[in-house]
């Protein structure tokens, strides 16, 4: 099976390993770090901040963010990237999303998104 992931200008084939649908559902901290990683490489404070400013009643914590990066790095959906030339903190870990991770982000938002079209089918939701 072959995966073509497209990032702007940028096609990324995914060919090896799993079908992105079989990493669904995703947890939602992996989501959360998925989302902020498909917008560039990010060092994980970052990533703790975009996703504390975006769910602000869904706390997270330091210790969960790197064991879901662990995980997310074990099934080959991120890495560690190198630090940016500018970076002035060498104790930063920067992280980014593979093009399988992409394709599994993007599976996942497909997912959530029939779940939503769903709940407001039902009136669960205005809209």
């Amino acid at each position: 099976m072959i995966t073509v992931v497209r990032t702007g200008t940028i096609e990324a084939p995914v060919t090896d390993g799993p079908a992105p649908e079989s990493m669904l559902p995703l947890r939602p901290v992996e989501f959360r770090i998925l989302v902020s990683l498909a917008e560039g490489p990010r060092h994980g404070y970052r990533v703790l901040q975009e996703a504390q400013a975006d769910t602000p009643q869904a706390p997270l914590g330091l210790a969960t963010l790197y064991r879901a990066l662990k995980r997310l790095e074990d099934h080959g959906l991120t890495r560690e990237a190198p630090a940016p030339p500018d970076s002035t903190d060498a104790r930063r870990r920067y992280f980014e999303i593979t093009g399988f991770g992409r394709a599994v982000a993007a599976a996942e938002a497909a997912r959530l998104r029939d779940l939503v079209r769903q709940a407001e089918r039902i009136a669960l939701l205005d809209g």
